[in-house]
């Protein structure tokens, strides 16, 4: 499974740094991306790992938002700084386009 950590309430500008875990299985962190869904909207890709390791972002996000990982610890990071009200919404990680976490929403809001 795959678990999300770090989401809460942040003020406009300001930075979170949300954690995708996955247990039960290894992983390979290129094949890991990041997903949000805001109220009422479709959920959209935010970042990713391209087949060659390079990291492709969402336009509202380039950047601003980091994607990194950790083999090592089954982990995969998002940074996201100079956070907007747009970026509110429930961040989703999801492994090579099956497994999805639960989840962990991001407000921005001041």
């Amino acid at each position: 499974q795959l678990v999300e950590s770090g989401g809460g309430l942040v003020q406009p500008g300001g930075s979170l740094r949300l954690s995708c875990a996955a247990s039960g299985f290894t992983v390979s962190i290129n094949l890991m991306s990041w997903y949000r869904q805001a109220p009422g909207k479709e959920r959209e890709l935010v970042a990713t790992f391209s087949i060659l390791g390079r990291e492709n972002y969402a336009d509202s996000v380039k950047g601003r938002f980091t994607i990194s990982g950790d083999n090592a610890k089954n982990t995969v990071y998002l940074q996201m700084n100079g956070l907007k009200a747009e970026d509110t919404a429930v961040y989703y990680c999801n492994y090579n386009g099956g497994t999805w976490g639960k989840g962990t929403l991001v407000t921005v809001s001041s």
